[in-house]
């Protein structure tokens, strides 16, 4: 694959279709992404989802615009003129339907959050990723802000026993529960801890939400959500020998191009930087996290 990737965008509806684009088509952006360059777009949307629909044709015209961006009417005719892909419908209940579209072209695809709204769903994204020996990767990008790589790198603490992360935690009704935006905590706590969480409790009321997760090697991590005030995104971070306060907004570098970095280094060696399995236990959790919520109970993951 070349140096200088052909990248296509399937979904005109959330921001980070004109943030990306801005970042890898624009040699002159503090940010810059290298190796590639949004040549084709397909603006997708949900009908039914008003935050969705409501975006398509304003990031449209402006990736046609300021950016000389093909605008296709089919998905197909994205995967057939790219080299990479990036999924980025901002409703997750459409993502398998595009991904069973596009697979057999073989191309690396990025799925922005959340993979999608079923555990039933992200396992069959997988098996058809498997099947057609395509790569993919999804992830939040607050997985990769700088200022928590720093932090969950040290190595002069020990250990990494435990993690409480914080967060907006906005609901939508069309992208149950956590999916909307409790997904960027859950992301958070799972770069720190990993896999192998065992079990969520969530407490909840009109303004909070606190998810206790356990991990089955005994270590605890939790989510705060808040809907009112704080709309910081943070974690502490515990090792064995002290804990350590990570400040999200403390980088300088968005998160979103760290992210981006990342995509475009995928997109290359065909190697996710977040493995399938742990992108599957991430839908789980959630998923748990959701009906432990309703029902006030501890449910397995």
């Amino acid at each position: 694959m070349s140096d200088d990737l052909k990248v296509g965008i399937i979904g005109l509806d959330t921001s980070h279709a004109v943030a990306f684009t801005k970042l890898l088509n624009d040699p002159f952006e503090k940010y810059h992404v290298p190796g590639g360059k949004v040549v084709i777009a397909f603006p997708g949307g949900s009908s039914d989802f008003e935050l969705s629909i409501s975006r398509v044709e304003g990031i449209t015209n402006e990736l046609r615009s300021n950016y000389d961006v093909k605008i296709a009417d089919s998905i197909g005719l994205v995967a057939e003129e790219s080299d990479a892909i990036l999924l980025e419908s901002v409703d997750g209940s459409v993502h398998l339907d595009q991904l069973r579209k596009i697979i057999s072209y073989k191309k690396p695809v990025f799925i922005d959050k959340p993979f999608s709204l079923q555990t039933e769903e992200a396992d069959e994204m997988v098996e058809l990723a498997a099947d057609c020996q395509t790569t993919i990767m999804s992830t939040s990008a607050l997985r990769f802000a700088e200022s928590l790589v720093d932090v969950r790198s040290k190595s002069d603490k020990g250990e990494i026993i435990g993690a409480d992360c914080f967060g907006p935690m906005e609901l939508q009704e069309k992208q149950p529960g956590f999916f909307w935006y409790g997904i960027h905590s859950i992301e958070m706590l799972f770069a720190i801890l990993g896999e192998g969480s065992e079990s969520v409790t969530t407490r909840t009321n009109d303004k909070h939400d606190v998810i206790m997760g356990q991990w089955q090697d005994g270590r605890f991590g939790t989510v705060r959500g808040n809907r009112e005030g704080n709309k910081q995104f943070g974690a502490v971070i515990h090792f064995e020998k002290g804990s350590e306060y990570v400040d999200i907004d403390s980088s300088e570098k968005p998160y979103y191009a760290s992210l981006l970095g990342h995509i475009i280094d995928f997109f290359k060696d065909g190697i996710p930087r977040v493995s399938l399995n742990e992108t599957r236990e991430v839908i789980r959790f959630i998923e748990a996290a959701n009906e432990s919520r309703n029902t006030g109970k501890q449910v397995l993951i």
